[in-house]
């Protein structure tokens, strides 16, 4: 490996007697090789310097486009007056419900962005069966021949315990209604042809037994803790950005066999998952949340919602609030800050028990003759049915074509509204020119006279109305038209006229 430094020589040489470093020679040392002197920047073709100047030239016209492009959807005063009909009143109520019906989609919008970020939940119930089998016990005979006298069998008394759970639908009854209401229905119709019944689909469950635990075992007697070996299960990590799990670790019921002959009282133990965890708080905190359980959000919500019931958040330092007895037993602070209420809660948070299924494994031959099940219910949180649904609004791609198909039609409607204020003005423009003539144009005039000043920055307060200079009615190279002020001004004037409605 070669060192990327120059090594210094045995025997320097003094500053006087160095020969100057030659343009074309490269020299060592670390960092980029440059070239010594001036760097000229490569100059331009005429094709890239008229690219350049057209690109320029299209983004000031698309300025002024957007300078002109009209946007007031409002009917000019008094236009009931040069119309026949209501078609201007019918057009106010139409304008004054599409401002309602703005606000009140984008208010539920907001709702519904609300809710989904809340992530509310249900509880419902998991109903869980728990039995056993027995396998090559004494009392199944185990195939031996007592005459024979011959006791090699290998066979080694067994058992298995399931254990399976399922959510109980609260919609089941529903179905089952609309079900016997189509039945009735079509039984009713007396032209109906028959059809061949077609099967109905099986409804897969969304949430599986897996699906509410995160780890699952089986506390045996302490006596057959050397004989038996524990039973554990543990929910794997998702792999990547995939919501779903591996096919093994979603199941509905979970065997485990073992051998003995005797009755066992076992207890199972189910470790609760749920997104976010839920924690149990202490007795402290739970005496100021009223909560024995609850999330960190729904924790930090709790002590918000006292400190404001209490009146004990600092006036001048809204992020500062006094500890009343409560506050200061849980805390043990004088004064505590909003931003530290997630450092505050953590020495009182603790991960929830299991949830604790005692059962007895009975091998005797009574109870295998009738055997039942034992059953558990559990409760258990899902999330909101509606919240798949909300979601699916909000990320529908139709929306966005919505919003710019409606912006579209509000382009179209505010050209129209521009027509419309430009044929207003000349109706009213004609219409006083026919009333009074030498008084209309006496004040055209004036007001022709008042612009110019405006333009040409002469304009005066209290300067009156006269008009008898002739400056604006000159023209020529000479003429105040001519001047940088004037044309500028006129520019700016004339980029923000609207355009005409195209007929």
């Amino acid at each position: 490996m070669q060192p990327g430094y120059r090594s210094y020589p045995q025997q320097q040489v003094p500053p006087q007697q160095r020969t100057p470093h030659s343009a074309g020679q490269r020299r060592g040392g670390i960092g980029p090789m440059m070239s010594s002197g001036p760097h000229h920047q490569v100059p331009l073709t005429q094709a890239q310097i008229a690219q350049q100047q057209q690109a320029q030239a299209i983004q000031v016209e698309m300025a002024k486009r957007r300078s002109r492009k009209p946007t007031d959807k409002n009917l000019p005063d008094n236009i009931d007056d040069c119309i026949i009909g209501d078609m201007a009143l019918r057009y106010r109520e139409l304008r004054d419900f599409e401002r309602r019906l703005d606000a009140t989609m984008t208010r539920k919008r907001l709702d519904i962005v609300d809710s989904v970020n809340r992530s509310v939940k249900r509880w419902k119930t998991l109903r869980i069966w728990i039995t056993n089998t027995a396998e090559d016990q004494v009392w199944q005979g185990n195939g031996l021949n007592v005459d024979s006298f011959d006791f090699s069998s290998n066979l080694e008394p067994t058992y298995r315990v399931k254990i399976e759970g399922r959510l109980l639908d609260d919609d089941d009854d529903l179905d089952k209604d609309d079900d016997n209401e189509d039945i009735k229905a079509k039984s009713d119709d007396p032209d109906r042809m028959e059809e061949d019944s077609k099967p109905k689909a099986a409804k897969t469950p969304k949430y599986r037994f897996s699906h509410f635990f995160k780890a699952l075992s089986v506390d045996f007697p302490s006596s057959r803790k050397g004989i038996d070996q524990s039973v554990e299960w543990k929910k794997p990590e998702r792999a990547g950005p995939s919501t779903n799990l591996p096919a093994a670790a979603d199941f509905d019921e979970l065997t485990f066999k073992r051998s003995g002959d005797e009755n066992l009282n076992v207890t199972i133990n189910l470790y609760r998952h749920e997104e976010p965890e839920r924690y149990a708080v202490s007795q402290d905190l739970e005496d100021i949340i009223d909560m024995p359980e609850a999330t960190r959000q729904e924790i930090v919500m709790g002590i918000w919602e006292y400190i404001k019931l209490m009146g004990l958040q600092e006036d001048e330092e809204k992020r500062n609030f006094r500890c009343d007895d409560l506050l200061k037993k849980a805390f043990g602070v004088e004064m505590g800050s909003i931003p530290k209420l997630h450092d505050y809660i953590t020495p009182h948070l603790r991960p929830l028990p299991p949830v604790k299924l005692p059962y007895t494994i009975r091998l005797d031959e009574e109870f295998h003759k009738d055997p039942q099940p034992t059953v558990y219910d559990v409760r258990v949180a899902v999330d909101d049915p509606l919240r798949e649904k909300m979601l699916s609004f909000l990320s529908n791609s139709g929306y966005a074509n919505m919003l710019k198909e409606a912006a579209s039609f509000d382009d179209q409607l505010a050209i129209i509204i521009q027509a419309i204020h430009v044929s207003k003005a000349k109706h009213a423009f004609l219409t006083s020119l026919s009333q009074d003539p030498a008084v209309f144009v006496k004040d055209w005039l004036s007001s022709q006279k008042r612009d110019l000043d405006v333009i040409m920055g002469e304009s005066m307060r209290g300067s009156g109305e006269d008009a008898s200079g002739d400056e604006w009615r000159k023209g020529g190279k000479d003429s105040v038209w001519s001047t940088i002020n004037a044309r500028e001004s006129v520019t700016v004037m004339l980029s923000k006229q609207p355009i005409p409605a195209q007929r």
